[in-house]
């Protein structure tokens, strides 16, 4: 009578255990299929999420082009813009995922004031060219020269201002230095003047060598009349005389007319007889 009851026994027991096993492969199943669901919709968010914040950022630029914004402030915006939609892209995609998003805050508000903390440059940055964007000390297109280093602004971003040297490099300048420091923006005015030294023996006639550079001057259209050109004798150094000439250009034309004239002095001098000197060193040979 025991065996009887211990074999039947042993069938109710397998079949409980088979029971637990099917609810756990069910619930295994389920969950699969959930979380699968939330991962093809987050990714699905994702390449949405990605084409339309492509087509955004477009639109942004757009419009800012059309209403004639200034270059600086649209790199500005686009970059900032940009920032943000993506960090709400992905507080999207973590919502879908399951994740609670009002933890998911109060973790964030946590992380950033540590973040905060640690980054406090790159706000002192995002200040710096909300400071530069408001008054202008330069706009994209300006060369200037600041923190050791000079160039063309190419962009204004929201940590960064990014200039091309004469030479092609890039170069990165952090804004809170950029606008709390000394910038020399040499394209802000519309006119510059252009300064030569050049040096002549002893014994040359002052007056001739007046009156060539003078001559050099009227024949360069891009030098300006107003203000006056300036030419005067400026010191009597050790082995030349150095005469000095100043002269008002256009702010494009500096460069050019600067070399231009180096040039022509150099042809016209030789040309007039007119010598450049060389160090000399007077020996006395005692008897």
């Amino acid at each position: 009578m025991l065996t009887f009851l211990q074999t039947t026994a042993a069938p109710e027991g397998t079949a409980a255990t088979l029971d637990k096993v099917q609810e756990l492969i069910q619930q295994l199943t389920n969950w699969g299929i959930s979380t699968g669901k939330q991962i093809i919709a987050a990714l699905i968010i994702f390449l949405v999420g990605r084409l339309l914040i492509s087509l955004i950022n477009k639109l942004v630029a757009k419009v800012l082009a059309r209403k004639h914004v200034d270059a600086g402030v649209q790199t500005f915006v686009k970059s900032f813009v940009n920032i943000m939609l993506t960090i709400l892209l992905i507080v999207a995609i973590i919502s879908k995922l399951g994740v609670d998003t009002t933890s998911f805050a109060a973790l964030l508000a946590s992380a950033g004031v540590a973040v905060g903390m640690a980054l406090s440059g790159n706000l002192q940055n995002f200040a710096g060219g909300l400071i530069i964007l408001l008054f202008r000390p330069f706009k994209v297109g300006d060369f200037i020269e600041c923190q050791g280093v000079s160039g063309t602004v190419k962009e204004i971003q929201i940590f960064h201002t990014i200039l091309t040297s004469g030479d092609n490099k890039v170069i990165y300048i952090p804004n809170g230095g950029l606008s709390s420091g000394t910038v020399i923006n040499y394209s802000r005015e519309e006119t510059r003047r252009v300064d030569w030294t050049f040096t002549v023996e002893y014994g040359e006639d002052f007056d001739k060598v007046e009156s060539v550079i003078n001559r050099l001057i009227e024949a360069d259209e891009r030098i300006l009349n107003t203000p006056a050109p300036f030419v005067n004798l400026i010191a009597l150094a050790d082995s030349s005389v150095n005469v000095v000439v100043r002269v008002w250009v256009k702010s494009e034309n500096y460069w050019d007319v600067f070399f231009s004239m180096n040039k022509a002095v150099y042809a016209t001098f030789n040309k007039e007889g007119i010598n450049f000197p060389f160090p000399q060193i007077t020996v006395h040979q005692a008897k």
